[in-house]
């Protein structure tokens, strides 16, 4: 009988039965988006940093299904700027967002390809303006570089550029798996045996500069105390018969 059984019970009343209570259950994530509700709600109101996190909201992921075949220059997967375009651009009409091309720094090299051939390299960094529906903006930079051999290289500097805010400012991932999801412990490596530097600290040609080399690594492995045969047949600790030998050597002259 509890508290409010008891306390009833003293006043001569009776106490109604009380409904079963349900039991909270903590439901794990499931990893999912989350509803983020009408993302177009005052719209025209929202300052360039509110419209922009709702674009966010909109392009969820871009798969890197394009194939890039180069020959010798390698195959990779990637995204492009027709892919980032189809993703952003509607969900930028929808919040109002406007991505203008504000400044253009450009830097240009000839360059040589391995047949004999004459490129234009542009390096373009360009300056973004991000507008909200209220006319408010803020700015954002990235680069882009290419090659063309018919007067493109500025262009598609600036294709990659616009790629690369688009992707890096909307922080779309790839839908690639986590490179962190599979986890792995580095092996140690195998301790070095005392014995096995005999022959080598005992060689009258291992300089003392070298026995103090050996010395800090038996040290560093926690085996000076280790037993060993010296050059005379006799039971010694290796770090007595590196220390004795180095005395002796470095009195000799040998360095």
């Amino acid at each position: 009988m509890g508290l409010r059984e008891n306390a009833a019970k003293a006043a001569g009343r009776e106490v109604a039965a009380e409904e079963p209570r349900e039991t909270a259950v903590d439901v794990a994530s499931n990893l999912t988006e989350p509803d983020l509700g009408d993302l177009t709600k005052d719209a025209e109101s929202a300052s360039a940093v509110i419209a922009w996190s709702r674009v966010m909201g909109e392009v969820r992921a871009i798969a890197k299904n394009e194939k890039f075949e180069g020959g010798r220059a390698g195959r990779f997967n990637f995204r492009g700027i027709e892919t980032a375009l189809n993703s952003f651009g509607p969900a930028c009409r929808k919040h109002g967002v406007l991505v203008i091309q504000h400044r253009v720094e450009t830097e240009y090299r000839d360059i040589s390809t391995s047949s004999g051939g004459k490129m234009r390299e542009c390096t373009a960094l360009v300056t973004f303006r991000i507008y909200g529906p209220d006319g408010s903006f803020f700015e954002s930079q990235a680069a882009g570089e290419a090659s063309d051999s018919g007067g493109r290289s500025t262009p598609k500097a600036q294709s990659i550029a616009l790629r690369t805010l688009l992707i890096n400012n909307g922080l779309v991932p790839t839908e690639d798996r986590d490179a962190d999801a599979v986890h792995f412990e580095r092996a140690e490596n195998p301790v070095r045996p005392a014995v096995s530097y005999v022959d080598e600290v005992c060689d009258p040609r291992t300089s003392a500069g070298r026995l103090r080399q050996i010395h800090h690594e038996l040290k560093s492995m926690r085996q000076l105390g280790a037993l060993v045969t010296n050059e005379v047949g006799d039971e010694e600790a290796i770090g007595d018969l590196v220390v004795r030998l180095g005395k002796e050597r470095a009195a000799g002259g040998a360095e």
